[in-house]
């Protein structure tokens, strides 16, 4: 095809507004799954503590009629633990006549970036949690940490060769051993482990390529998930719900754990503990541009953590 000589084309056109979409695109990951589905609470220290505590063994012996009591059973002391709150911290500096300037997609640029900054300390905070770290008291030059979940799950694990369980108080991280691939026998142990201890773990948590391996786990397509009376029955064609002989377990994949550990969490025995929740603090003014940053402040409490249980060091591609 051609065009008529001399036609004035807008190649040729000067001074053409540009066009920019009002919508500013983003689609990097912000949800949280463990702040999610755990609970929340707030602490008044930096070191906060909790009790546990359990039940004695089955006992059946067989008494005789009339028997007195001669001996009393052994009445134990709770077990006190504890952890510490983390400070996490983002910081924004914007320059004044931004605030004078016809933006597109955002009204104010600084309200836009501290937005951002605080789905930012969000994913930090999700990564902390549920990272393989030990308890630090920390000091004057050096920063406090909290207890990731790697340095709590220690009764109820399955680990690979040379893995080497915390002590279950936040005091120590876990030894990685060598990785091997998820399988669901690996996951009907740690369940039933978790199960004989007395848990109810609800909820899978896997990283992305080991939600794909727990999909396609034997059988699985062929289990059903029994709604409530007045509804059919689903047929589950994915792992989202996983159906164990020791109860249900929805699978949750997290971007921001270690792919290499599988947690089974049961939501009643683990909390986020909140210092200071997130919150912007503006900082003082030196120049032409206005600065603040976003922090909080906060730690893992695992209520029992023989109520969790986990599948680690699995492999990762």
């Amino acid at each position: 095809m051609a065009i008529v000589t001399n036609t004035f084309t807008s190649f040729d056109a000067k001074g053409i507004r540009e066009e920019l979409s009002d919508v500013i695109n983003m689609i990097s990951p912000e949800d949280v799954p463990l702040q999610s589905n755990i609970g929340s609470k707030n602490v008044s220290n930096t070191y906060f503590e909790w009790q546990h505590d359990s039940l004695a063994a089955v006992d059946t012996t067989a008494r005789i009629d009339g028997d007195d009591v001669s001996a009393f059973d052994s009445t134990s002391a709770t077990t006190r633990v504890g952890n510490y709150t983390q400070i996490l911290r983002r910081s924004v500096i914007v320059a004044d006549n931004l605030g004078s300037q016809d933006l597109a997609g955002r009204n104010d640029e600084m309200a836009m970036q501290i937005a951002k900054r605080g789905r930012e300390l969000k994913r930090d905070l999700e990564s902390v949690l549920t990272a393989n770290n030990a308890a630090v008291a920390g000091n004057s030059s050096t920063a406090r940490e909290t207890a990731g979940l790697g340095a709590w799950i220690a009764t109820n694990d399955v680990l690979g060769s040379g893995g080497a369980s915390p002590t279950g108080d936040g005091s120590d991280a876990r030894t990685d051993g060598t990785q091997a691939a998820f399988t669901e026998a690996m996951l009907k142990s740690a369940m039933q482990a978790a199960y004989t201890a007395g848990g109810q773990p609800s909820i899978l948590m896997v990283g992305p390529f080991n939600k794909t391996q727990v999909s396609g786990f034997a059988g699985i397509a062929a289990q059903r998930y029994q709604a409530p009376s007045d509804a059919p029955t689903t047929i589950i064609g994915a792992a989202d719900v996983y159906l164990s002989d020791f109860g249900t377990l929805n699978v949750v994949p997290n971007r921001f754990q270690r792919e290499r550990d599988a947690w089974l969490l049961d939501p009643e025995y683990a909390s986020v503990c909140y210092l200071r929740p997130i919150q912007k603090v503006d900082l003082a003014k030196t120049g032409d541009a206005s600065k603040a940053m976003l922090l909080v402040e906060a730690g893992l409490e695992v209520g029992a953590e023989d109520a969790h249980a986990g599948v680690f060091d699995l492999t990762t591609s």
